[in-house]
């Protein structure tokens, strides 16, 4: 069979069982997840095994270091993949709630209903886990799944897609729910972006070169992020304490992460009692910085910024520092160089921080607060399938309710429009 006749094939497969898990009780999703948590559990060995073969072939084609550790299923991220799946059987089923049910003057009522967005399509690179993250979320928002993972680790994710089946079969559920796609021919992508007649969303997760491809290539909407540029402002209004440990925090807590910040913005009135102690703690981490002239008059030893420097996404211990005469300046200057991922401002003026919030145009907007909370656990969600900086449907981080829709639901008593 050619590629494409394959990914025909688990498109049609895939749509069957979207009907059947959209209207799936939740007791049957949640006994699924359970049982898939009870195979991984009792599949250790094959799993580290499977495992090992990608560990050893990565080695071979010459992965980084970065690369293999994201690759490596170790005893604790079996573990996680567990608590995970039991996580999300436990978190409220958004399928079929009812809202703002209204009556019209007709007579009727109006509503709205939460329903599957159908077939998602999940592409993503290294970590097998997301394999399982994936179809959990998937399955318990009421949607089938066509996961396609990275080669790299092509036997860890078919070893955790066995799991996941044997779970489906043990619910009653169709395995078709959930299908990792087996080859690792690199038109599957190009075919599953642009079948829309099979797949109703795309969800990439993994580098920016990947990300660009399918928003740019897909036939099919795509819940998508490209880069994580994330401000911090501190005020003229600032508490000190808390900007010194929000602005340390947002940028070191890690490195790699699309929630780390980027750029800190200094209002002019408080740069001279903020900044030198903040470059000294950032020194003591190894964090370069890179300055705009104002900034570099306080720090004459730090590098000079260029405008790149702005525009960049540095997942690295690096920070890009400008001294900014407002929040109005600050404002514009995330509003015009940031990803519209995530931004904060510290301040102990009310209207300012509430006029923060409603100007800054990015799917989170913070206030005394590090950008490293921009994440669907520590929101609530229990759980993510990654974070959009789309403006329609879902923005932010995307949980269970991210990956429904809705509808309109009208209940009427034999009314007839006039």
């Amino acid at each position: 069979m050619n590629v494409t006749d394959y990914m025909n094939s688990l498109g049609e497969q895939a749509r069957a069982a979207a009907r059947q898990i959209a209207r799936a009780d939740s007791g049957s999703k949640n006994r699924a997840l359970l049982a898939m948590a009870d195979a991984i559990d009792a599949s250790r060995e094959a799993l580290v095994e499977a495992n090992l073969k990608d560990m050893n072939n990565g080695r071979e084609k010459g992965l980084d270091a970065a690369m293999l550790d994201r690759l490596e299923l170790t005893p604790a991220r079996i573990d996680g993949m567990i608590e995970g799946l039991r996580q999300v059987a436990a978190l409220p089923d958004p399928v079929g709630g009812i809202r703002d049910m209204n009556y019209r003057p007709s007579g009727i009522q109006v509503g709205k209903m939460r329903v599957p967005l159908g077939v998602i399509g999940i592409i993503y690179e290294s970590r097998p886990n997301v394999t399982c993250e994936a179809a959990s979320l998937c399955l318990k928002s009421g949607n089938a799944t066509i996961l396609r993972g990275g080669s790299e680790a092509i036997h860890s994710n078919q070893a955790i897609a066995a799991c996941i089946g044997q779970g489906l079969e043990a619910a009653g559920l169709p395995q078709t729910a959930v299908q990792v796609v087996e080859t690792t021919d690199r038109e599957a992508v190009g075919r599953l972006i642009a079948m829309p007649e099979y797949v109703d969303v795309i969800v990439p997760r993994g580098g920016k070169g990947l990300i660009e491809r399918i928003a740019n290539d897909a036939r099919v909407p795509v819940i998508k992020h490209l880069d994580g540029i994330c401000h911090v402002y501190i005020d003229a209004e600032a508490d000190k304490s808390k900007a010194l440990n929000i602005a340390i925090n947002a940028k070191t807590h890690r490195y790699g992460t699309c929630n780390t910040m980027e750029t800190l913005l200094v209002d002019q009135a408080i740069a001279a009692e903020v900044l030198p102690e903040l470059a000294e703690h950032y020194g003591q981490l190894g964090v370069e910085l890179r300055g705009c002239e104002q900034t570099r008059a306080l720090l004459p030893a730090i590098n000079a910024a260029t405008d790149e420097d702005w525009d960049t996404e540095y997942l690295a211990p690096i920070l890009a520092v400008k001294i900014v005469q407002d929040m109005a300046e600050a404002i514009d200057h995330i509003n015009r160089h940031g990803s519209h991922h995530t931004d904060a401002i510290i301040t102990e003026n009310y209207t300012k921080a509430r006029a923060f919030l409603r100007e800054v145009d990015s799917s989170s907007v913070m206030v005394n607060a590090s950008t490293r909370f921009a994440d669907g656990f520590e929101y609530g969600l229990g759980a993510e399938i990654g974070i959009s900086t789309d403006k329609i449907h879902a923005r932010g981080p995307v949980g269970l309710e991210g990956l429904t829709s809705e509808k309109y639901v009208v209940l009427g008593d034999g009314q007839v429009r006039d």
